[in-house]
């Protein structure tokens, strides 16, 4: 029994795709029309041993030592027109007609800087980018000024010409594009001196974007038929504005939420205080309640980012931060000390820790023995 994995060079644990893959790629190489005569008998071969193990339940059989093929399985069983026609014409369906040479014009992208402040009000920006226009001499038809395109002699404008192919099955009729207009049916015999026939010329914009609340870094505007124009008169594409959104030196974006923190002396945090934190909507008061501690968070709603594509905004979270004071003066530490005392919060006085087992005997008996 042939060896139909070797045949094909795919390992006994190759997958249905890796099969049909590397069969394929050897039917192309061994194609009459491409290795000769020569290579029909290795041909042959291959589609045998694809027609087993392209099948799941002959490839079952021929696995447990069983060939199909031998045992009543008819040739060409294993795959049909449709993998032949795939494999040498790659799936590829007759053309319908000459293609048009309009086309749409391509997108643009372009980045935009903004501040954090710009994200969380909006903002309007104009931005410059090269485009391509509708050439101003032809107006899109790529022929000069009085002259129009002609019908293309070798297709008789149909866009494709036929040839022969030879396959398993014979002879097959095949269409292919034309190589005397492109596919086009047409041939431009005096293209347009001002775009070389390209129906567009290129030159620099200035473009207005409405930037809204709330954009981030990688956030996409889109500006529907801003783009390049189109080849032979097509529609425009598209411009998309990528942002990217610079770091704040004192808020911190998460979201649509914005954070802070706010430095108090021991003191004010304390006996209580109002800070005031200048936000982006100007200087905002914030309660600080008498005992607040390190860490305590405090929310002023409504001051943070605005929602993309949503009404309202985030909030604002204020993060108290309490230092303690490290460069004290002896009237400062007096005091300090005088307010522990009232408050029976007097330093504890050092202690010697205990020593362990058998070094505090020694110790004794050290001290005894003076």
């Amino acid at each position: 029994m042939n060896d139909y994995y070797a045949t094909l060079g795919v390992p006994r644990t190759a997958t249905e795709a890796e099969i049909k893959k590397a069969y394929r790629k050897l039917a192309r190489e061994l194609h009459p029309d491409v290795a000769g005569p020569e290579g029909e008998e290795r041909f042959k071969d291959v589609a045998a041993a694809y027609e087993v193990l392209g099948n799941a339940e002959k490839r079952a059989q021929y696995d447990r030592g069983i060939d199909p093929r031998a045992s009543g399985g008819g040739a060409g069983a294993g795959f049909g027109f449709e993998d032949i026609f795939e494999t040498f014409f790659g799936g590829a369906t007759q053309r319908r007609g000459p293609a048009s040479r309009t086309q749409r014009g391509g997108d643009t992208l372009v980045h935009v800087d903004v501040t954090l402040e710009e994200a969380v009000f909006g903002v309007q920006r104009e931005v410059t980018v090269d485009l391509a226009d509708v050439c101003s001499r032809c107006g899109g038809s790529c022929c000069e000024p009085g002259s129009s395109p002609t019908t293309c002699p070798q297709c008789s404008g149909q866009g494709s010409v036929q040839r022969v192919a030879r396959s398993l099955l014979g002879q097959i009729m095949t269409q292919t594009v034309c190589p005397g207009c492109g596919g086009y049916g047409t041939i431009i015999a005096s293209p347009c001196t001002e775009c070389g026939g390209q129906g567009r010329t290129h030159s620099r914009h200035e473009v207005t974007v409405d930037i809204p609340a709330g954009v981030e870094t990688g956030t996409r505007i889109r500006l529907r038929g801003a783009g390049d124009a189109g080849l032979a008169g097509g529609p425009r594409g598209d411009i998309y504005v990528e942002i990217r959104e610079h770091q704040h030196d004192v808020f911190e974006r998460r979201g649509d939420d914005l954070h802070c923190t706010v430095q108090l002396p021991m003191t004010a945090a304390a006996l209580g205080t109002v800070a005031v934190v200048d936000t982006f909507d100007g200087p905002q008061e914030v309660d600080i309640r008498p005992g607040t501690h390190a860490g305590t968070t405090i929310k002023l709603k409504g001051l943070g980012v605005g929602k993309l594509q949503r009404t309202g905004r985030g909030d604002l979270y204020v993060h108290v931060d309490v230092l303690t004071p490290t460069d004290l003066d002896d009237e400062q530490r007096r005091l300090l000390d005088e307010l522990a005392r009232l408050r029976g919060e007097e330093r504890p006085q050092a202690r010697l820790a205990p020593l362990g087992g058998g070094v505090f005997a020694r110790l004794r008996d050290a001290i005894k023995g003076r």
